[in-house]
């Protein structure tokens, strides 16, 4: 019996001498080892680089596209407003035509009433009646200013260089004179421009 106290005794004393810190320092059984660890690490680091290369590869392309999209819209608003500016020019200057083939006609019908005017003051002035002839150039001359301020004006041709532009010659005589050849001698016919534009030619006289 004493024989087994003592190795009892010798059992306890030889767990009292053991080192209780031994079962901390060692690692628990699921720890991964430290170069696990690194890698681990590093392919987190890795995957974080490469998703914001793709964020910002993705934001760099929606930005080109978006500057696409705005220069094509640009572009057919350039090319909208333009149309629309060459159409509003095309109608201003077709109404501006119309108004002014318009008012030709009008004035058209006219110039033979002034013909007759002009006419009847020459055969007033001829029989000498000034009261009628008085009379008669004031209409005369109200309708001839009510024309101007529409545009008409008389074509110069008496004494001027024939022009084929703006004169029609309806015989040609020998001129009295060197310096007349060319020239218009007489005017059968008065002629007009409306706006600058010939509307009738002046029927003339060339000396040859």
């Amino acid at each position: 019996m004493k024989e087994n106290e003592n190795v009892n005794n010798q059992d306890d004393a030889l767990k009292d001498t053991v080192n209780p810190d031994m079962e901390d320092k060692q690692e628990p059984a699921n720890e991964k080892p430290a170069n696990e660890k690194k890698e681990e690490a590093a392919d987190n680091v890795s995957d974080k680089k490469s998703r914001r290369f793709k964020i910002r590869h993705a934001q760099e392309k929606a930005l080109e596209e978006a500057k696409a999209k705005y220069a094509e819209l640009n572009d057919k608003y350039l090319r909208l407003f333009s149309e629309f500016d060459n159409h509003r020019k095309r109608t201003a200057k077709e109404k501006l035509d119309l108004t002014v083939t318009a008012s030709e006609n009008v004035i058209k019908d006219l110039l033979p009433v002034l013909d007759d005017f002009e006419r009847a003051l020459q055969n007033m002035e001829k029989n000498g009646n000034e009261a009628d002839m008085q009379g008669v150039s004031l209409i005369y001359n109200k309708l001839k200013d009510t024309l101007k301020k529409k545009g008409l004006e008389e074509i110069e041709a008496m004494d001027a260089e024939f022009n084929t532009d703006e004169h029609e010659a309806l015989t040609m005589i020998p001129a009295p004179e060197e310096s007349k050849k060319g020239k218009v001698l007489d005017v059968i016919q008065k002629g007009y421009k409306l706006n600058g534009k010939v509307i009738r030619f002046a029927r003339v006289v060339v000396g040859n």
